[in-house]
């Protein structure tokens, strides 16, 4: 929710109505609360949610499940039913939602009518793409669904690099789809979506950041993100991802010369008081990094979601995180604060 420039911010408070002001003055003034008491108290509904389009994907990226073919939950589709049911419930208070989880969301066919629905009732719309799937026809979709932001994932200036992490893929079609983008921008006018050039930061690639800034410019993305990896095995980092430029990095090493997180791990979490992520089969997981979905803290075929963010098991793992937040295994790897964005 951070990170905006001054278009991108103005655009966002637009979808600010009374009702959602008021919700986000409530559920931010309870984390407060929580913060000082060490107790979960948790007022009003979730500010952002991130919904899963598919687990599928194209590619194969030697960090992330879907690429891996490593869920051990159900893989799957989210059905345009559902999705409306879900967001005719909250999307008075709802002020962002983000059309990703895992998996390349354009794999949907019913992914950019989502994406209208959404956009019709007001609320503000992202979603993150390995863009080899924005053809001419689809580039024009997006932007008329009513998009407000599109991060696309380009981590190479040239093919060899690119394809090291992003394995399977084709560096081409990705700038083809970005320009497809800017092309219908300007052709319907249309200030929307906000575009990303996100360049995840791995040692073979940290060399190309000034290059991937220069490509950005060339090709009239809105702004260029650089995000830190994750690795899951980073004490010994097996496929060599870790970048040397400590910048963007999401390890150190300690003194005794142990890769460790940067992340303090202090006990509070803004994020699980403000947003949340369904799974495409309606399971509630805390935020992003519990990709596999071992922390359900509901099921939206067995509850609502106003009697899910308030249940038993949401309470509890509030209280756990409040307590002793470094014993949460999706914790270990948390990336708060450890993006890096250039103009």
């Amino acid at each position: 929710m951070a990170y905006f420039n001054w278009t991108d911010t103005i655009n966002l408070i637009s979808k600010l109505s009374l009702r959602r002001f008021w919700n986000a003055a409530k559920v931010y003034s309870s984390y407060q609360v929580s913060r000082i008491s060490g107790k979960p108290v948790q007022w009003g509904l979730p500010i952002s949610i991130s919904f899963e389009p598919t687990t599928s994907c194209n590619l194969r990226c030697p960090e992330c499940p879907s690429g891996l073919r490593a869920f051990t939950r159900p893989t799957g589709m989210l059905e345009n039913s559902f999705f409306k049911q879900t967001i005719d419930d909250i999307h008075k208070d709802l002020i962002y939602l983000i059309f990703y989880f895992q998996g390349e969301p354009y794999l949907n066919p019913a992914f950019l009518q989502m994406v209208k629905y959404a956009h019709d009732k007001g609320i503000y719309t992202a979603t993150s793409t390995n863009a080899h799937y924005l053809t001419d026809e689809k580039a024009r979709e997006t932007v008329e669904s009513g998009l407000d932001r599109l991060i696309i994932s380009i981590d190479g200036t040239t093919q060899e690099v690119y394809e090291q992490y992003r394995v399977g893929g084709r560096l081409e079609k990705v700038l083809e789809g970005a320009r497809n983008i800017v092309k219908w921008k300007k052709a319907l006018k249309s200030k929307t979506p906000f575009i990303f050039f996100q360049f995840l930061v791995v040692k073979p690639n940290e060399h190309q950041i000034e290059e991937v800034k220069q490509l950005g410019k060339e090709i009239g993305v809105d702004q260029v993100r650089f995000k830190t990896a994750q690795v899951y095995d980073y004490r010994n980092d097996p496929n060599q991802l870790i970048p040397s430029n400590q910048k963007y990095s999401r390890y150190k090493k300690d003194a005794q010369g142990n890769m460790v997180a940067k992340n303090s791990l202090r006990n509070h979490c803004w994020k699980l008081w403000h947003a949340n992520v369904i799974t495409w089969d309606g399971l509630v997981v805390p935020c992003c990094f519990d990709k596999d979905a071992t922390h359900q803290l509901g099921d939206l075929s067995k509850q609502s979601f106003k009697e899910t963010w308030q249940n038993n098991q949401y309470k509890q793992f509030r209280r756990e995180l409040l307590s002793s937040r470094k014993n949460i295994d999706i914790c270990a790897n948390c990336s708060e604060g450890l993006s890096v964005w250039e103009d």
